[in-house]
């Protein structure tokens, strides 16, 4: 097969300011401040160190050689922790970006849905923002008037087609953003976690549809952590980790390795670095707790697992929740959970710091390895904070005397015998 994207070397590197502005800066705080920034460069430069401009400026690179081949129609999912540089590798293939170093060559036209919405203006109706965001996206008018019926169809927004889009739920946004990217005519199609947004059914459709577009021919580049989707959309993934590749092998397989990978390195708590962001709500951190209530990232089947989600809000949410996910080692979602399964009354939260705990009964979770996803949400779909695949855990032993369980869950499920009443005979 031939090949249409081929990355050589491919490298990427930012500057990262790290210059402190405390209050008035006078003329001899800039003299002095520049005097030590050279001396300190001169220092850095002998002592082989990434700094470009003494300790005001860091190099960071965000790719560090990267090489891969992609043929015609195949389907690639890119995976990794945040960070990795997966979604600069996508911004380079869109040649939205240039890399710093290296060389990738693309034949044919590509179509990027890198950030599902942009080019939507509030004031716009959905009618004039298919046309406008369809025109940022390379598609000529021509183009979208064929298109339009389907993409409207897609959507279901057809009742609301002359309403401006700021009247808009995030569902509907999300749903008529994605439906005009989802009908370009492209031979290369990249796309960065469009199924992180929208309700599952949304979510079901959308990934519908890149099936469909993979079946059709077409080169497909897909990044997410729905590690599900890209073992079921994806035949083979690319898997990067601090900016370079780890492995490049069928996606089961990389999928398999990258969630093997998380679940060793697991303490059994994960703390974030959230709370200088701008977020509405955060979670600070997330801990699995054992029946002695001691951390830990390894549990018997037997014994019930605790987790632990400290969380906080900046203002006062009318409707809210937490969620959480565990995901078995070959990507299976086991189960999902969120506040609202237990009580679906609107219980307003006031802001400030909380605690919250979820329990997983023991003699659930069959032996195995497991990662856990946790997030903050706002009903119905607008999301806050999400961390996927922060903790990983084992679950070990017997879940009965005489074997092993099989399957996902070890719950003792009940079985009820009765003899049947022996008819008279005469």
């Amino acid at each position: 097969m031939s090949t249409v994207i081929s990355a050589e070397n491919v490298s990427k590197s930012y500057l990262i300011r790290h210059e402190r502005r405390d209050g008035y800066v006078t003329l001899r705080d800039v003299m002095v401040r520049s005097a030590r920034n050279a001396a300190q460069r001169g220092l850095d430069l002998i002592r082989g160190r990434g700094y470009t401009n003494g300790r005001s400026q860091e190099e960071f690179w965000a790719l560090k050689d990267v090489n891969f081949e992609v043929s015609v129609g195949s389907r690639v999912g890119i995976i990794g922790r945040n960070g990795a540089g997966k979604s600069t590798l996508l911004k380079i293939l869109s040649r939205i970006t240039e890399p710093s170093s290296g060389e990738i060559r693309i034949r044919g036209r590509v179509a990027s849905l890198l950030e599902v919405g942009t080019g939507f203006h509030p004031e716009l109706t959905g009618r004039e923002n298919i046309f406008l965001n369809g025109a940022v996206l390379g598609m000529s008018r021509q183009e979208i008037q064929r298109k339009f019926d389907e993409i409207v169809a897609f959507a279901e927004v057809d009742r609301f087609l002359d309403t401006p889009v700021k009247r808009y739920s995030n569902g509907m946004y999300v749903r008529l953003a994605f439906a005009v990217a989802a009908h370009l005519e492209s031979e290369i199609l990249l796309i960065d976690e469009v199924l992180a947004v929208g309700d599952v059914e949304f979510q079901k459709k959308c990934l519908g549809r890149m099936e469909g577009l993979a079946r059709s021919g077409r080169t497909l580049l897909y990044v997410s952590h729905n590690l599900t989707s890209v073992s079921q959309l994806c035949e083979s993934a690319i898997w990067l980790e601090n900016g370079s590749v780890r492995l490049i092998d069928d996606a089961n397989k990389t999928v398999q390795a990258y969630l093997a990978s998380g679940t060793s390195a697991s303490e059994g708590i994960a703390v974030f670095d959230s709370v200088e962001s701008d977020k509405e709500a955060f979670i600070h951190s997330v801990a699995l707790r054992n029946e002695l209530g001691a951390i830990a990232c390894k549990f018997d089947v037997l014994t019930p697992i605790s987790v632990e989600v400290r969380f906080a809000c900046r203002r006062k949410f009318v409707s809210w929740r937490l969620f959480a996910a565990v995901t078995r080692s070959d990507g299976i979602t086991v189960f999902s959970t969120t506040t609202w399964d237990y009580n679906h009354e609107r219980h307003p939260i006031d802001s400030g710091t909380y605690v919250a705990w979820l329990m997983i009964p023991g003699r659930l979770l069959a032996e195995s390895r497991y990662l856990l996803t946790v997030g903050f949400g706002e009903p119905p779909d607008r999301r806050h904070d999400r961390h996927e695949n922060c903790l990983g855990f084992e679950v070990t032993g017997q879940a009965f005397e005489y074997k092993r369980s099989i399957g996902m869950l070890a719950y003792p499920f009940q079985w009820r015998i009765q003899k049947e009443k022996e008819n008279a005979t005469t």
